[in-house]
């Protein structure tokens, strides 16, 4: 599998959360990483798969997301620093999760999973 990287910028996280629902329907991507900036009213969604199924995620979401993205595009074949960039976002939100199940008393992995989407 070539790995290639689909970006969604929108405003909003519910809008970003919409957009990334709508990728992840429409063609066989992941979540790669995300990050929110001003507190969240600017959220990048970054997906990984082939290149046609991110170049196809991207343009539906483009398409259909409830608020027009701010920017979008397809790296086909990353170089190996945007690579180590992404993994490094990456790095930083599994991090912040597993600080925050350390917290947490023991609960059921499902019920975990939707505490971490309201904190982080």
């Amino acid at each position: 599998m070539s790995c290639s990287y689909g970006f969604i910028e929108i405003t909003g996280v519910v809008a970003a959360v919409d957009a990334l629902d709508i990728m992840c329907k429409t063609a066989d991507v992941t979540l790669a990483t995300w990050e929110r900036k001003l507190g969240g009213r600017l959220v990048t969604i970054v997906i990984q798969g082939e290149v046609a199924a991110c170049t196809q995620a991207v343009e539906a979401a483009v398409e259909k997301a409830i608020k027009k993205p701010v920017s979008a595009g397809v790296i086909a074949n990353p170089h190996e620093e945007i690579v180590k960039l992404v993994e490094l976002s990456s790095m930083r939100w599994k991090k912040a999760w597993e600080e925050k199940q350390k917290k947490l008393p023991r609960q059921p992995e499902d019920q975990r999973t939707a505490e971490y989407l309201y904190t982080v």
